[in-house]
């Protein structure tokens, strides 16, 4: 039986909003119902003063469909279109007493690594992938979170589909492909999906993402950031006990400002950077050994020099790279031993190093923003 969004819809009238006393369908609260091959998701529009007290409808909504035949997985979050001004003058009022919500454990991950960016197009998905493939080739058990929630890239990037399975503990079972556990919310939605969420769904599916995955034991989880320093990076590391930061740039004097927006970040929020990756650094043309500086040379290696950050290497413009991930076909899973591969088993040497250097994972850091 192939579940539609009016089935949800109807499953979901069985459910009374304790607030008006009606149905949540009829009350207004559900939106945005995706209905895919046995998977669901919907979001309860709620005032964020009540986001603690509203838990158990948020769970009674799950458990509803839940019950729907051929459901697969349902994935429900509270979110807020907008702010009465009296719950904005208690919010304000109650800031200084509010607590941040508690860290995540994720039993059996040793260390979780984040490959950050300041900027959007400087290869950064590209540099995660092939770094924990590469960690992978050299022992370790790895993941690979991709948190990018408006640009999913790591399901192409693997050559994985479908949706994930679900384990015997009711936990996400992530897909797996040349050695290394995954989990998008690429794997949920069509990739023409345009996934217009608020700032509070996007944090609800980090936040699953990580704690409602079956990860098993693992060295090392690597987590493709989104690009930027905004609500959903600030998520991440307030609620994960980042081991360290991998920072990726291109040479280009636009794209080092952002890196160092980047840093500043992880700096305040006291994750340790464990250094900077310059991708597209150069290119050499075939059948020669000239290296050309199409966006300048050595930009993010200086910025390293300057903020004592730590730089990890340079990975030239390739076209195999390039045809690999559009393929699905990482180079380093393609041709682990290859010249093209070389720059990424490189990084992953120094970032495994490190990592027993540090010690493996550490304690959440405390935000303070001002």
């Amino acid at each position: 039986m192939t579940v539609t969004k009016e089935d949800v819809l109807r499953a979901l009238t069985s459910v009374k909003d304790p607030v008006s006393e009606r149905d949540v369908v009829d009350s207004g609260l559900v939106q945005g119902v995706i209905v895919k091959d046995g998977n669901v998701g919907f979001s309860l529009e709620i005032d964020p003063k009540d986001a603690a007290a509203r838990e158990p409808l948020r769970k009674a909504c799950e458990d509803a469909v839940r019950k729907l035949p051929g459901i697969i997985s349902v994935t429900a979050v509270l979110t807020a279109h907008r702010e009465t001004e009296q719950s904005q003058k208690a919010q304000q009022q109650a800031q200084p007493q509010r607590k941040a919500a508690g860290p995540l454990e994720l039993p059996g991950v040793k260390a979780i690594v984040a490959v950050a960016s300041g900027k959007g197009g400087v290869g950064k998905s590209t540099v995660a992938v092939n770094l924990a493939l590469a960690l992978a080739q050299l022992g370790l058990k790895t993941g690979l979170l991709d948190a990018d929630i408006y640009g999913p890239s790591v399901p192409r990037m693997m050559g994985l589909s479908g949706k994930p399975g679900v384990t015997e503990n009711k936990k996400l079972a992530p897909p797996e492909a040349y050695g290394v556990k995954t989990m998008s919310i690429g794997y949920m939605v069509d990739d023409a999906t345009a996934m217009i969420w608020r700032g509070p769904m996007v944090q609800s599916a980090l936040t699953q993402m990580m704690s409602e995955v079956d990860w098993g034991e693992l060295d090392v989880l690597i987590v493709d950031f989104p690009p930027g320093t905004g609500d959903a990076q600030l998520t991440m590391v307030q609620r994960v006990p980042l081991a360290g930061a991998v920072i990726v740039s291109t040479p280009q004097e636009i794209a080092l400002i952002d890196a160092r927006r980047g840093i500043a970040m992880f700096e305040k929020t006291h994750v340790p950077v464990l250094g900077i990756v310059q991708n597209m650094a150069y290119y050499v043309a075939p059948g020669t050994e000239e290296k050309t500086y199409i966006f300048g040379e050595g930009g993010a290696k200086r910025v390293a020099e300057e903020l004592g950050a730590g730089f990890l290497g340079d990975v030239p413009l390739v076209p195999e790279i390039r045809a690999g991930m559009d393929e699905g076909k990482p180079i380093v899973a393609a041709d682990p031993g290859g010249e093209a591969a070389r720059p990424f088993m490189d990084i992953a040497a120094k970032v495994m190093n490190l990592l027993q250097a540090e010690g493996g994972a550490k304690k959440p850091p405390k935000i303070s923003v001002t």
